[in-house]
Protein backbone atom coordinates (compact mmCIF):
# COMPACT_ATOMS: atom_id res chain seq x y z
CA UNK A 1 0.00 0.00 0.00
CA UNK A 2 1.05 3.63 -0.75
CA UNK A 3 2.04 5.46 1.98
CA UNK A 4 0.57 8.96 2.60
CA UNK A 5 3.30 10.77 4.09
CA UNK A 6 2.22 10.94 7.54
CA UNK A 7 4.76 9.39 10.34
CA UNK A 8 3.89 8.08 13.51
CA UNK A 9 6.09 10.24 16.69
CA UNK A 10 3.87 8.73 19.29
CA UNK A 11 0.97 7.29 19.50
CA UNK A 12 -0.82 11.12 20.07
CA UNK A 13 1.27 12.62 17.61
CA UNK A 14 1.31 12.50 13.46
CA UNK A 15 3.84 14.84 11.65
CA UNK A 16 3.22 15.55 8.19
CA UNK A 17 6.00 14.73 5.40
CA UNK A 18 6.75 16.08 2.06
CA UNK A 19 7.40 12.25 0.34
CA UNK A 20 4.77 9.34 -0.56
CA UNK A 21 6.56 6.25 0.96
CA UNK A 22 6.84 2.95 -1.77
CA UNK A 23 8.29 -0.42 -0.30
CA UNK A 24 10.59 -1.81 -3.14
CA UNK A 25 7.35 -4.25 -3.93
CA UNK A 26 5.15 -1.25 -4.52
CA UNK A 27 7.60 0.91 -6.44
CA UNK A 28 8.54 -2.52 -8.59
CA UNK A 29 4.90 -2.72 -9.52
CA UNK A 30 5.44 0.69 -11.35
CA UNK A 31 7.72 -0.59 -13.86
CA UNK A 32 5.03 -2.79 -15.50
CA UNK A 33 4.69 -1.37 -18.20
CA UNK A 34 8.38 -0.13 -19.03
CA UNK A 35 10.71 -1.86 -20.67
CA UNK A 36 13.88 -2.99 -19.52
CA UNK A 37 17.14 -1.41 -21.51
CA UNK A 38 20.13 -2.39 -20.28
CA UNK A 39 21.32 -6.32 -19.95
CA UNK A 40 23.08 -8.36 -16.94
CA UNK A 41 26.60 -7.63 -19.10
CA UNK A 42 25.13 -3.43 -18.72
CA UNK A 43 25.13 -4.14 -15.04
CA UNK A 44 28.35 -5.38 -14.23
CA UNK A 45 30.31 -3.09 -16.17
CA UNK A 46 28.41 -0.05 -14.83
CA UNK A 47 28.32 -1.14 -10.78
CA UNK A 48 30.94 0.05 -8.23
CA UNK A 49 33.71 -1.98 -6.52
CA UNK A 50 31.57 -3.61 -3.47
CA UNK A 51 28.04 -2.93 -4.87
CA UNK A 52 26.25 -6.15 -5.47
CA UNK A 53 23.49 -4.58 -7.62
CA UNK A 54 22.34 -6.94 -10.13
CA UNK A 55 20.07 -7.55 -12.93
CA UNK A 56 16.96 -7.86 -10.74
CA UNK A 57 17.24 -4.52 -8.78
CA UNK A 58 18.07 -2.84 -11.86
CA UNK A 59 14.52 -3.84 -13.04
CA UNK A 60 12.86 -3.31 -10.19
CA UNK A 61 14.17 -0.12 -8.83
CA UNK A 62 15.85 1.52 -11.31
CA UNK A 63 13.58 1.10 -13.91
CA UNK A 64 10.66 2.51 -13.05
CA UNK A 65 13.06 5.62 -11.67
CA UNK A 66 14.26 5.83 -15.27
CA UNK A 67 10.71 5.86 -16.41
CA UNK A 68 9.74 8.73 -13.63
CA UNK A 69 12.68 11.18 -14.62
CA UNK A 70 11.88 10.77 -18.28
CA UNK A 71 8.35 11.70 -17.20
CA UNK A 72 9.58 14.92 -15.78
CA UNK A 73 12.08 15.81 -18.16
CA UNK A 74 9.18 15.87 -20.78
CA UNK A 75 7.19 17.83 -18.10
CA UNK A 76 9.70 20.30 -17.63
CA UNK A 77 10.24 20.63 -21.56
CA UNK A 78 6.44 21.09 -21.95
CA UNK A 79 6.43 24.05 -19.74
CA UNK A 80 9.33 25.65 -21.75
CA UNK A 81 7.62 25.46 -24.73
CA UNK A 82 4.52 26.85 -23.27
CA UNK A 83 6.35 29.76 -21.39
CA UNK A 84 8.16 30.58 -25.25
CA UNK A 85 4.60 30.51 -27.31
CA UNK A 86 3.66 33.26 -23.89
CA UNK A 87 6.42 35.15 -24.70
CA UNK A 88 6.65 34.73 -28.33
CA UNK A 89 10.26 33.48 -28.51
CA UNK A 90 11.73 30.50 -29.72
CA UNK A 91 14.48 29.67 -27.34
CA UNK A 92 16.38 25.95 -27.82
CA UNK A 93 15.22 23.98 -24.44
CA UNK A 94 18.04 24.24 -21.45
CA UNK A 95 19.42 20.74 -20.32
CA UNK A 96 17.25 18.82 -17.27
CA UNK A 97 19.71 18.73 -14.51
CA UNK A 98 19.35 15.80 -12.30
CA UNK A 99 21.42 15.72 -9.05
CA UNK A 100 22.53 12.49 -7.05
CA UNK A 101 23.89 12.96 -3.38
CA UNK A 102 25.14 10.60 -0.52
CA UNK A 103 27.64 8.65 1.55
CA UNK A 104 31.17 7.66 0.45
CA UNK A 105 30.33 3.87 -0.52
CA UNK A 106 26.81 4.20 -0.41
CA UNK A 107 26.90 3.50 -4.38
CA UNK A 108 25.74 6.89 -5.57
CA UNK A 109 28.60 6.26 -8.25
CA UNK A 110 26.70 3.28 -9.72
CA UNK A 111 23.06 4.88 -9.34
CA UNK A 112 24.06 7.55 -11.57
CA UNK A 113 26.58 5.63 -14.36
CA UNK A 114 23.24 2.91 -14.85
CA UNK A 115 20.55 6.12 -14.39
CA UNK A 116 22.99 7.47 -17.46
CA UNK A 117 22.79 4.39 -19.59
CA UNK A 118 19.07 4.03 -18.56
CA UNK A 119 17.78 7.66 -19.67
CA UNK A 120 19.74 7.81 -22.38
CA UNK A 121 18.12 4.63 -24.10
CA UNK A 122 14.84 6.33 -23.57
CA UNK A 123 13.08 8.27 -27.33
CA UNK A 124 13.31 11.58 -25.68
CA UNK A 125 16.49 12.14 -23.77
CA UNK A 126 19.51 10.28 -26.58
CA UNK A 127 22.05 12.49 -25.05
CA UNK A 128 22.82 12.06 -21.39
CA UNK A 129 25.75 13.04 -19.73
CA UNK A 130 27.27 12.84 -16.05
CA UNK A 131 29.84 14.82 -14.58
CA UNK A 132 31.03 14.13 -10.97
CA UNK A 133 31.91 16.74 -8.60
CA UNK A 134 35.27 14.85 -7.90
CA UNK A 135 36.44 16.89 -10.66
CA UNK A 136 36.10 20.14 -8.69
CA UNK A 137 38.08 18.99 -5.68
CA UNK A 138 40.82 21.72 -4.77
CA UNK A 139 44.05 20.30 -5.99
CA UNK A 140 45.94 18.95 -3.21
CA UNK A 141 49.16 21.26 -3.04
CA UNK A 142 46.42 23.98 -2.50
CA UNK A 143 44.46 21.55 0.05
CA UNK A 144 48.15 21.23 1.97
CA UNK A 145 48.45 24.54 2.17
CA UNK A 146 45.00 25.68 3.81
CA UNK A 147 45.84 22.62 5.71
CA UNK A 148 42.60 20.49 4.20
CA UNK A 149 44.23 17.34 3.42
CA UNK A 150 42.23 15.92 6.15
CA UNK A 151 38.96 17.31 5.33
CA UNK A 152 38.94 16.27 1.48
CA UNK A 153 35.35 15.19 0.46
CA UNK A 154 33.84 18.79 3.02
CA UNK A 155 32.48 21.13 1.17
CA UNK A 156 35.34 23.56 2.01
CA UNK A 157 37.34 21.22 -0.26
CA UNK A 158 35.94 22.06 -3.39
CA UNK A 159 36.51 25.08 -5.61
CA UNK A 160 32.49 25.80 -5.03
CA UNK A 161 32.73 29.05 -7.64
CA UNK A 162 33.71 27.11 -10.20
CA UNK A 163 31.21 23.91 -10.13
CA UNK A 164 28.53 26.67 -9.74
CA UNK A 165 29.61 28.14 -13.38
CA UNK A 166 29.99 24.61 -14.69
CA UNK A 167 26.17 24.35 -13.95
CA UNK A 168 24.83 27.34 -14.44
CA UNK A 169 26.55 27.66 -18.17
CA UNK A 170 25.34 23.94 -18.72
CA UNK A 171 21.87 24.85 -17.50
CA UNK A 172 22.27 28.70 -19.48
CA UNK A 173 22.34 26.50 -22.83
CA UNK A 174 26.02 27.18 -23.50
CA UNK A 175 26.89 24.70 -26.16
CA UNK A 176 29.76 23.53 -24.55
CA UNK A 177 30.96 23.89 -21.18
CA UNK A 178 34.22 22.01 -19.83
CA UNK A 179 35.08 20.84 -16.20
CA UNK A 180 38.58 19.37 -14.51
CA UNK A 181 39.18 15.78 -14.67
CA UNK A 182 39.86 13.58 -11.14
CA UNK A 183 42.27 11.16 -10.78
CA UNK A 184 41.40 8.68 -8.33
CA UNK A 185 44.59 6.92 -8.36
CA UNK A 186 46.43 9.94 -8.21
CA UNK A 187 43.91 11.22 -5.80
CA UNK A 188 44.50 14.50 -7.50
CA UNK A 189 43.31 16.87 -10.21
CA UNK A 190 44.55 15.75 -13.09
CA UNK A 191 47.18 19.21 -14.58
CA UNK A 192 45.29 20.44 -17.94
CA UNK A 193 42.64 17.84 -18.59
CA UNK A 194 38.97 18.41 -19.19
CA UNK A 195 35.87 16.58 -20.07
CA UNK A 196 33.69 18.91 -22.28
CA UNK A 197 30.00 18.65 -22.20
CA UNK A 198 27.69 19.75 -25.57
CA UNK A 199 24.33 20.29 -24.88
CA UNK A 200 22.95 17.27 -23.36
CA UNK A 201 19.41 16.48 -22.71
CA UNK A 202 20.06 15.43 -19.48
CA UNK A 203 22.99 15.63 -17.02
CA UNK A 204 23.26 14.08 -14.21
CA UNK A 205 25.43 15.59 -11.58
CA UNK A 206 27.03 13.14 -8.30
CA UNK A 207 28.53 14.20 -5.55
CA UNK A 208 28.97 14.31 -1.81
CA UNK A 209 27.88 17.32 -0.83
CA UNK A 210 25.53 18.52 -4.02
CA UNK A 211 22.61 19.04 -2.06
CA UNK A 212 24.05 21.79 0.00
CA UNK A 213 22.11 24.59 0.75
CA UNK A 214 23.19 28.40 -0.21
CA UNK A 215 25.02 30.56 2.57
CA UNK A 216 22.94 33.25 3.74
CA UNK A 217 23.83 36.77 2.18
CA UNK A 218 22.75 40.59 1.73
CA UNK A 219 20.04 41.17 -0.20
CA UNK A 220 22.43 42.52 -2.43
CA UNK A 221 24.38 39.67 -2.80
CA UNK A 222 21.87 36.78 -3.45
CA UNK A 223 23.80 33.39 -2.91
CA UNK A 224 23.33 30.32 -4.92
CA UNK A 225 24.25 26.90 -4.48
CA UNK A 226 24.60 23.67 -7.32
CA UNK A 227 21.20 22.17 -6.29
CA UNK A 228 19.40 25.70 -7.19
CA UNK A 229 20.02 24.36 -10.96
CA UNK A 230 18.62 21.33 -10.08
CA UNK A 231 15.63 20.35 -12.04
CA UNK A 232 15.38 16.42 -9.42
CA UNK A 233 17.46 14.76 -7.61
CA UNK A 234 18.10 12.09 -5.63
CA UNK A 235 19.88 11.13 -2.25
CA UNK A 236 20.93 7.33 -1.60
CA UNK A 237 20.54 6.41 1.71
CA UNK A 238 21.56 4.25 4.43
CA UNK A 239 22.60 3.29 7.65
CA UNK A 240 25.86 4.85 9.55
CA UNK A 241 26.78 1.44 10.39
CA UNK A 242 26.04 -0.45 7.11
CA UNK A 243 28.14 2.29 5.09
CA UNK A 244 30.73 2.02 7.53
CA UNK A 245 31.18 -2.13 6.67
CA UNK A 246 31.00 -1.17 2.61
CA UNK A 247 33.57 0.97 3.19
CA UNK A 248 35.63 -1.30 4.87
CA UNK A 249 34.49 -3.99 2.49
CA UNK A 250 35.88 -1.72 -0.43
CA UNK A 251 38.73 -0.76 1.33
CA UNK A 252 39.96 -4.49 1.60
CA UNK A 253 39.54 -4.57 -2.14
CA UNK A 254 41.29 -1.89 -3.54
CA UNK A 255 43.98 -3.06 -1.90
CA UNK A 256 44.01 -5.55 -4.85
CA UNK A 257 43.31 -3.20 -7.36
CA UNK A 258 43.76 0.42 -7.55
CA UNK A 259 45.70 0.50 -4.76
CA UNK A 260 48.32 -1.86 -6.55
CA UNK A 261 49.22 0.57 -9.18
CA UNK A 262 52.79 1.60 -8.55
CA UNK A 263 51.36 5.44 -9.42
CA UNK A 264 48.39 5.40 -6.88
CA UNK A 265 48.00 7.45 -3.98
CA UNK A 266 47.66 5.12 -1.39
CA UNK A 267 49.91 2.35 -2.89
CA UNK A 268 51.56 1.45 0.23
CA UNK A 269 48.42 0.76 1.23
CA UNK A 270 48.78 -2.56 -0.93
CA UNK A 271 50.89 -4.69 1.38
CA UNK A 272 48.39 -4.57 4.82
CA UNK A 273 47.23 -7.12 5.97
CA UNK A 274 43.72 -7.65 6.39
CA UNK A 275 43.38 -7.10 10.03
CA UNK A 276 45.80 -3.54 9.43
CA UNK A 277 43.46 -2.75 6.93
CA UNK A 278 40.56 -2.89 8.71
CA UNK A 279 42.00 -0.74 11.23
CA UNK A 280 43.21 1.85 8.80
CA UNK A 281 40.06 1.91 7.10
CA UNK A 282 37.67 2.04 10.26
CA UNK A 283 40.11 5.11 11.32
CA UNK A 284 39.93 7.06 7.93
CA UNK A 285 36.19 6.51 7.84
CA UNK A 286 35.57 7.68 11.98
CA UNK A 287 37.97 10.64 11.62
CA UNK A 288 37.06 11.86 7.76
CA UNK A 289 33.90 10.29 6.17
CA UNK A 290 31.27 10.02 9.49
CA UNK A 291 31.92 13.78 10.39
CA UNK A 292 31.59 14.53 6.66
CA UNK A 293 28.01 12.57 6.52
CA UNK A 294 26.97 13.54 9.66
CA UNK A 295 27.88 17.15 9.19
CA UNK A 296 27.33 18.17 5.57
CA UNK A 297 25.64 15.43 3.60
CA UNK A 298 23.14 13.61 5.67
CA UNK A 299 20.96 16.78 6.90
CA UNK A 300 20.68 17.51 3.26
CA UNK A 301 18.70 14.39 2.75
CA UNK A 302 15.38 16.11 2.96
CA UNK A 303 15.77 18.36 0.04
CA UNK A 304 16.09 15.50 -2.14
CA UNK A 305 13.10 14.80 -4.68
CA UNK A 306 13.86 11.10 -4.27
CA UNK A 307 15.44 9.04 -1.80
CA UNK A 308 16.40 5.40 -2.37
CA UNK A 309 17.00 3.35 0.93
CA UNK A 310 19.00 0.90 1.24
CA UNK A 311 19.50 -2.15 3.41
CA UNK A 312 22.14 -3.75 5.14
CA UNK A 313 22.77 -5.47 2.35
CA UNK A 314 23.02 -2.94 -0.15
CA UNK A 315 20.04 -3.27 -1.95
CA UNK A 316 17.30 -1.01 -2.07
CA UNK A 317 14.90 -1.69 0.68
CA UNK A 318 11.97 1.55 -0.11
CA UNK A 319 11.70 4.75 -2.21
CA UNK A 320 10.49 8.11 -1.01
CA UNK A 321 9.19 10.36 -3.20
CA UNK A 322 8.69 13.88 -2.94
CA UNK A 323 5.21 14.83 -3.57
CA UNK A 324 4.25 17.65 -6.07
Amino acid sequence: MRHNGQVSVREDEVVASPFLSFTRAEWSALADATPLPLTAADVRRLRGLGDPIDLREVDQVFRPLSRLLTLYSDAVGALHTATSDFLGERQSRTPFVVGIAGSVAVGKSTTARLLREMLARWPSSPHVELVTTDGFLLPNAVLEEHGLMGRKGFPESYDRRALRSFIANVKSGIAEVSAPVYSHVTYDIVPGATITVRHPDILIVEGLNVLQPAAVRTKDSPALAVSDYFDASIYVDADEPHVRQWYINRFLSLRETAFARPDSYFHSFAQLTDQEAIERAAHIWDTINAPNLKRNIEPTRSRATIILRKGHDHAVQSVHMRKL
